[in-house]
């Protein structure tokens, strides 16, 4: 629930320092939160988990299993803190801070945006908004700080673009009300032109997809295992890690979106997105630009108040180098989440494949998978939540072989989650 607080001076110094950490790019923005009164609204959602895991090797380990649990145990799953404010003018920031227990770099930013929606009653109008944000192609993560209000696993395709994706720029939105028109259909268009983020792409090339629910932070690390393939001097020579948000070729990327609404019962979603990166392009951590380029289609329907299917689909391709890697990928996944009460019941099925055609042939990046994830979630009151969830999967990667691996496993995982929400 939102309120409004007067901050404390230790969550400003927490703040502060955070935004130190990173950098310039995002330090202006938070200025703005001081042009009037120290009034605004804060938002906030902790959540502790207890995951019963199957004991095999995971990704964020360096290894190669796609969740993020080794072992069972209890864990801080999540911790964030969104401020925001609106300006009478139209103008409004928002700034998302997360903690994680996981990860070489545990506080830190995952969006900071500052928006103007001048008022208007023509019947098209605009708006914009520039920052570190995410773009609005996913009709899953739509609760507080771009998370899930259906499952705590997330969706293969938005795994992905909580480790990978962020646009680093401005967009332009050009959006029509139907109550304007007289009309049952809403609609909006969206571009975008950004910098930094040049090696989306990395992790579902090597690694594939994987599950779970932690974004990247402005200037953190996602590692993937040591494939010899990959890290070996006489090999690619790249690090076991990418470091998601970097320019490396001084080129801009773009984002085109649609979004058409039938009253609040169906909505629709179209994004094409191209970094438009030189993938010949590398620094000097070894770290290359990849061309990435892709189109994801998102629909919802509302069969009533409490009842809604929403599904979205993924397909697009990446290159580096001299294609030293060139990969299509493809994911989809179909979900019936159903409210009764304080309870919400959610399942999802999940596709999703890589497959490659490049010049290496001892550098194998064909990857696949399917999983089903079951969640119950319970609102003891508007701050406390209790859920359970089952999750499922096999799947296959093909450079497992480099490491004298199986190139396919099969992974449960069981969640017991208490979320307090302010």
């Amino acid at each position: 629930m939102n309120k409004r607080a007067t901050p404390s001076f230790l969550f400003l110094v927490v703040l502060i320092k955070t935004l130190i950490r990173t950098k310039h790019m995002l330090g202006w923005m938070f200025l703005l939160s001081f042009t009037k009164t120290y009034a605004f609204e804060i938002e906030g959602v902790v959540q502790f988990n207890y995951v019963k895991s199957d004991e095999l090797p995971a990704w964020f380990e360096q290894d190669t299993g796609i969740l993020v649990y080794s072992e069972s145990s209890v864990n801080l799953q999540q911790g964030l803190v969104k401020v925001s404010d609106s300006f009478t003018n139209g103008l409004s920031y928002s700034l998302v801070g997360n903690v994680y227990q996981l990860g070489s770099q545990n506080i830190g930013v995952s969006q900071a945006q500052v928006a103007f929606k001048p008022l208007s009653k023509d019947k098209i109008r605009w708006r914009a908004r520039a920052g570190f944000f995410y773009p609005k192609m996913s009709l899953e993560n739509v609760d507080t700080g771009w998370l899930s209000p259906f499952t705590y696993t997330q969706s293969a395709i938005n795994s992905w673009v909580g480790e990978e994706l962020r646009t680093a720029g401005l967009e332009l939105t050009l959006y029509s009300p139907g109550r304007s028109r007289n009309s049952a259909f809403s609609w909006e268009l969206h571009g975008s032109v950004y910098k930094g983020n040049d090696t989306l792409g990395t992790v579902i090339s090597w690694r594939g997809f994987a599950m779970h629910d932690r974004q990247s932070l402005n200037n953190d690390k996602v590692p993937f295992a040591a494939y010899p393939s990959v890290v070996q001097e006489d090999r690619i020579f790249h690090p076991d890690y990418v470091e998601p948000f970097h320019e490396l070729d001084g080129r801009f990327g773009f984002y085109l979106g649609a979004h058409l609404d039938y009253y609040r019962q169906s909505s629709f979603r179209y994004y094409y997105y191209d970094n438009q990166a030189n993938p010949n392009v590398v620094n000097y951590e070894r770290l290359y630009a990849w061309r990435t380029k892709f189109h994801s289609i998102a629909l919802q329907h509302k069969f009533n108040k409490n009842t809604r299917l929403i599904t979205q689909w993924m397909t697009g391709s990446s290159i580096m180098g001299k294609r030293f890697v060139y990969i299509d990928f493809d994911a989809w996944y179909l979900m019936l989440s159903h409210k009764y009460e304080s309870h919400r019941f959610s399942a999802r099925f999940d596709l999703f494949e890589v497959n490659e055609d490049d010049i290496f042939p001892w550098d194998p990046n064909n990857s696949d998978g399917e999983a089903l994830t079951l969640a119950w979630r319970y609102d003891l009151n508007m701050h406390w939540q209790v859920g359970l969830e089952q999750h499922f999967n096999q799947n296959s990667a093909d450079i497992r072989v480099t490491l004298g691996q199986n190139v396919s496993i099969d992974q449960q995982q069981s969640l017991a989650v208490l979320q307090y929400r302010w």
